[in-house]
């Protein structure tokens, strides 16, 4: 039976290239997405390429949505075998302004989000033969930070702890989860950027979408079952680059 992958945050950016690699992999693919416009608009190119994508409008800061993902989910492809938690927004406040309002959202849909489909789709994961894969998205800013980034910052690391968390919780349901924490990975105009820009990585090269996308396809491959409760950086090499002013 063909697999379903669930991406949250699906309908843009690193989100896209994510649904775009599986399906053209032949899988089922839910985006699920608060943008109805990007996402009906990213189902009919897919539509044209004979893709079996399908979109559900969702707010994954609200459960309630969440519940009817899932829900919608497992009546449309009767199943759920992949959940890529890839849902975000940013919020650049200086810690002396950023209101409890503003903290909250970001925490809401960056953090919680996770915690609850991930715990939506393993009740439906657990019950199939092969258990499921769960992959959330977090950021090397978990582990480095500019100014005013602390709710984003926040919620990204909370993401890493939480990851290894729910693999211990899941394991015994065959439900492996890892983080992938993406670098600077350009989602807009990838021929603007400087040679300054790419020669800071040590790959020489500034991330694309697709790099993300790939890292997924390899921990969601069906016989990868030992990969799990692992933050898997792809940076560059930037998170690994010593730097002095000189």
């Amino acid at each position: 039976m063909t697999e379903t992958v669930i991406v949250t945050g699906g309908s843009k950016g690193i989100g896209k290239e994510i649904v775009l690699q599986y399906a053209i992999k032949g899988y089922n693919v839910v985006i699920a997405d608060v943008d109805k416009e990007a996402g009906r608009k990213l189902e009919d190119e897919c539509y044209a390429q004979n893709l079996q994508v399908y979109f559900i409008k969702t707010d994954v800061s609200k459960l309630t949505e969440i519940e009817f993902l899932m829900k919608e989910t497992k009546k449309r492809y009767h199943s759920i075998d992949i959940l890529i938690n890839n849902a975000g927004i940013s919020k650049w406040v200086s810690p002396y302004k950023i209101t409890v309002e503003e903290w909250d959202k970001v925490i809401a849909t960056n953090l919680t989000s996770v915690m609850f489909a991930s715990r939506e789709a393993a009740k439906e994961m657990k019950r199939n033969p092969k258990g499921g894969k769960i992959i959330n998205i977090a950021s090397t800013r978990a582990i480095m930070s500019e100014k005013n980034s602390e709710a984003y910052a926040a919620a990204k690391g909370g993401i890493v702890a939480l990851t290894h968390a729910l693999a211990a919780s899941l394991g015994e349901d065959h439900i492996q989860v890892n983080v992938i924490s993406p670098g600077w990975i350009e989602t807009g105009d990838y021929e603007s950027l400087r040679d300054i820009d790419h020669l800071q990585h040590f790959s020489k090269r500034v991330g694309k979408p697709s790099d993300i996308a790939r890292a997924c396809l390899y921990l969601t491959m069906e016989d990868n079952d030992f990969i799990t409760g692992t933050n898997l950086v792809i940076d560059g090499g930037m998170t690994k680059k010593m730097i002095y002013e000189e």
